[in-house]
């Protein structure tokens, strides 16, 4: 069944009311009517389709200002479009006024009924987008959270009998048959190690899978004590140095966001560093909306030519190395991306990387 778009018309003279919905009539339009504020709220609250509100300003009890303010005020009934409809002072205070109470347009007395069919007809547009969009979000939340279940149970399936397998490997690795041959001892440890790699692979995807529904609370957050406690928790051998320049930002964002992306660039930078002495450094600056982050090392590179393909799916510099899954540049991705900011590195190959993010202030 085509849904209808359900207009409240409140104003204390039913003549008004009556002249109004005629103006307004049309096949996919519901109407209600209201002929005093009181009585405007206790429809707003009764009737939940409501999309549009055309409200008279001078009622004797409660003007339509007020009944504005209180819509507003209620997180129920605050996203509902109201027009004031008046008679009254047509200057700029009286229309400013109106705005500030909740109002999104201003009709003035005598109605021309084109510029009202007009005005109205746009916000119907908007009610069915808005509505649209709200149904699109819940069926992505739904889909999500059937993927994140599908995710656990194969998660589960699979690494259950990649453990067997590995459990299995391990013991014929004493068998002293296998110790004695230089061959099936080097094919057992490539099994081991292959089945290792397949069971990180698989708790990546996972992770990846968990990272999509960016189900994170908000707060402030110092980004330079989020640096320390960090820099604390990597546990950096002696040789890695970390520091982090200038003065640091407070952002209102997800800490747990933030602080895995810091995690992510930090982890790396000592992982794959191939120098006596790491060198690490983090700074960052205002950007317009944004703060843009650095973290820059002195270890390998990157070729200016995997630039852009590092941060894809399952991709890495180098394809043999076993250290990475190839997931983790793209998660942090998809996290900049959903602040949206961007992601880059610049390098010189043999000199060191600095990886650039934007995070919204």
């Amino acid at each position: 069944m085509t849904k209808k778009f359900t207009i409240l018309l409140v104003d204390d003279r039913m003549e008004n009311l009556l002249s109004l919905e005629q103006m307004l009539l049309a096949d996919n339009r519901a109407f209600l009517q209201a002929t005093s504020g009181n009585d405007a709220l206790r429809q707003v609250l009764k009737n939940e389709d409501i999309g549009l509100i055309m409200l008279d300003v001078q009622m004797p009890d409660m003007d339509g200002f007020e009944v504005a303010r209180l819509l507003k005020a209620n997180p129920k009934t605050r996203d509902i479009s109201i027009i004031f409809v008046t008679a009254i002072n047509k200057d700029e205070y009286y229309v400013l006024k109106g705005f500030e109470k909740g109002a999104v347009d201003y009709l003035s007395k005598p109605l021309d009924i084109n510029v009202t069919r007009a005005k109205v007809d746009v916000f119907e547009r908007l009610f069915f987008f808005q509505h649209e969009l709200k149904q699109a979000l819940r069926d992505k939340e739904l889909i999500n959270g059937q993927l994140e279940r599908f995710m656990h149970v194969v998660a589960h399936d699979l690494k259950s009998p990649l453990s067997g397998i590995a459990g299995l490997l391990l013991l014929m690795k004493e068998e002293e048959e296998i110790i004695r041959s230089t061959f099936l001892s080097e094919y057992t440890d490539m099994a081991i190690d292959a089945t290792t790699q397949l069971a990180d692979m698989i708790t990546a995807i996972l992770d990846y899978s968990r990272e999509t529904q960016f189900r994170h609370k908000e707060e402030d957050v110092d980004v330079n004590e989020l640096l320390q406690q960090l820099i604390k928790l990597l546990f950096p051998p002696a040789k890695v140095q970390i520091q982090v320049e200038g003065e640091m930002p407070v952002i209102h964002t997800s800490r747990q966001k933030l602080q895995q992306v810091f995690q992510n660039l930090l982890s790396n930078a000592i992982k794959y560093n191939d120098k006596e002495k790491t060198e690490i450094t983090i700074g960052g600056k205002p950007d317009g909306d944004f703060y843009e982050f650095y973290v820059k090392d002195n270890g390998p590179g990157i070729e200016e030519k995997d630039n852009e393909r590092i941060f894809k799916l399952f991709e890495k510099v180098d394809n043999e190395d076993d250290k990475g899954t190839g997931i983790g540049l793209n998660i942090l991705k998809l996290l900049v991306e959903t602040q949206g900011g961007k992601v880059w590195v610049e390098s010189i190959l043999g000199h060191g990387s600095s990886f650039h993010f934007q995070w919204r202030r």
